[in-house]
């Protein structure tokens, strides 16, 4: 029998290509470790329930049904959703159900060729890495003991047991926490436009029918089922929102603002008024000022290392603590949990705000940002350019490199963090930060982060600066050092 692929989680969840690394033994070995981890940990008396829901990728309904069918297997008590929903749809229902957790299958904002599963824990954030780590050893030992098979982990199944499956729609439960958290009201009065694109993903339909529901214009592109998602990743990136860009420009009103959301709904990307892209970045600093002044809301403001220094000049300004994690918004919802928070956010789009689930959430983002634009009575642009006037300006690009081994990623950072350069064409290096990946902090405020990617064979570069120039010239050395380094391996 050949060795089947090693099963690792990456900053949220296993992820892999379909039928070559991600495959249906896969997630049955998944789903009982889980389900193993899980028990070892749960008082005997306690209910042990499991949600299980699944995005719109290919055969994600079918690896979802796999997982059911193994939990039930193992007299699990286990519900799966009636049909695709967001992470933080499924995300939210676990402690309304008071389940023990949740499975979601999703590969997020990966290519088309990709699936995943996310582990989320009973407070419906995403799984701590010390439980994702007992995860992956409960793993190994069961794929030890049964030679990669599951089928020697239980008696072969009734398949007709899987009729007895409880399905269950948690969209109702969510829209009920929708609207304890957004004005919905003061968003109907905004009289605001809205383009949606969900991507392809498994947001399609709901925003729209929520806005719609309140009395607002909406419009929606890319609202069906196509696993491969127009050729393209379903992340809402400048490069991937050309059309909605066209879309909010085409449009003869001022009061117009264009949404797009991952493929599992957890991330956000916004055009203004313009068709300009705006980076998550500035809807960050935007609803954490929006939080504290318009809210009157305080309380720890997270964020990643890859993210603006937007953000810890506008939490000195309210004087509210900052702490800084490693990427990946499981760290974020480390510090969730141990104290009282207001906002966290990371550079991708992922944002979660107090009064929810420690977890992002790209349909909650999206309607806060509606929220402050109808308090506002001024369009998105208009507000980033008075944020530009209090913090300064703060340009930012990433730049992805396919690798051709994941080991040339881990070498350059080495390299670079063992010997850092004093300057980059006259960009002095005041500082060299290792939190995660290798961090350059210039003289300016500027900085360059070189990071190896969690789930992929690529070489993630971010940088920011004062000027795009000042970017661009950051990311090109970067980029130069790693072919330099691919060529010499």
């Amino acid at each position: 029998m050949p060795t089947p692929p090693r099963i690792r989680f990456g900053t949220d969840g296993w992820r892999g290509v379909i039928a070559r690394d991600f495959t249906f033994e896969g997630v049955r070995l998944v789903a009982g470790a889980v389900a193993a981890t899980f028990r070892a940990s749960q008082p005997v008396d306690q209910r042990f329930l499991v949600a299980v829901g699944h995005d719109t990728r290919f055969l994600s309904r079918r690896f979802a049904q796999t997982a059911t069918d193994f939990l039930v297997a193992l007299g699990i008590e286990t519900c799966l959703t009636t049909s695709h929903v967001p992470t933080p749809v499924l995300a939210c229902a676990i402690p309304a159900l008071k389940a023990r957790g949740g499975l979601m299958v999703t590969a997020s904002h990966n290519p088309p060729s990709y699936n995943g599963l996310k582990v989320r824990i009973a407070d419906g954030g995403a799984a701590t890495t010390t439980l994702t780590d007992q995860i992956e050893a409960e793993i190994r030992r069961l794929s030890d003991d049964h030679n990669g098979s599951t089928a020697g982990i239980l008696p072969a199944m009734d398949r007709t047991s899987a009729g007895a499956i409880e399905l269950f729609d948690p969209l109702p439960l969510y829209q009920e926490r929708l609207r304890a958290l957004v004005d919905m009201e003061c968003v109907a009065r905004s009289g605001l436009h809205v383009v949606l694109d969900p991507m392809y993903g498994a947001t399609q339909g709901i925003v729209a029918g929520l806005l719609r529901q309140i009395g607002l214009e909406v419009e929606e592109i890319h609202a069906e089922i196509n696993p491969w998602f127009g050729g393209v990743s379903p992340e809402p990136m400048r490069t991937s929102l050309g059309e909605l860009a066209e879309r909010v420009r085409g449009l003869n009103t001022s009061k117009k603002i264009g949404l797009a959301f991952d493929g599992d709904g957890d991330r956000l990307g916004a055009i203004d008024e313009t068709g300009t892209y705006v980076t998550p970045h500035q809807v960050f600093a935007v609803l954490l000022q929006h939080l504290v002044t318009r809210r009157g809301l305080s309380g720890t403001v997270i964020k990643t290392v890859s993210t603006t220094t937007m953000i810890d000049r506008l939490a000195a300004s309210h004087g509210l603590r900052l702490a800084i994690t490693p990427i990946g918004f499981k760290h974020i919802a480390e510090v969730m949990r141990g104290e009282p928070f207001l906002i966290g956010g990371e550079e991708s789009g992922g944002i979660g705000v107090a009064g929810h689930i420690p977890e992002r959430d790209g349909i909650v983002s999206a309607l806060l940002l509606l929220e402050c634009l109808a308090i506002e009575g001024k369009p998105l642009g208009v507000l980033l350019q008075e944020l530009e006037a209090k913090v300064g300006p703060h340009c930012y690009r990433r730049l992805d490199l396919r690798l051709a081994r994941p080991e040339d990623g881990r070498e350059l950072g080495r390299r670079v963090g063992s010997d850092p350069p004093a300057h980059i064409d006259g960009w002095r290096v005041k500082e060299v930060q290792t939190l995660d990946g290798v961090k350059l902090v210039g003289t300016d405020g500027g900085w360059l982060l070189i990071r190896p990617s969690g789930t992929e064979p690529v070489l993630r570069l971010y940088a920011e600066a004062p000027t795009q120039g000042q970017v661009s010239r950051l990311l090109d050395w970067a980029k130069t050092y790693a072919d330099t380094i691919q060529r010499e391996q």
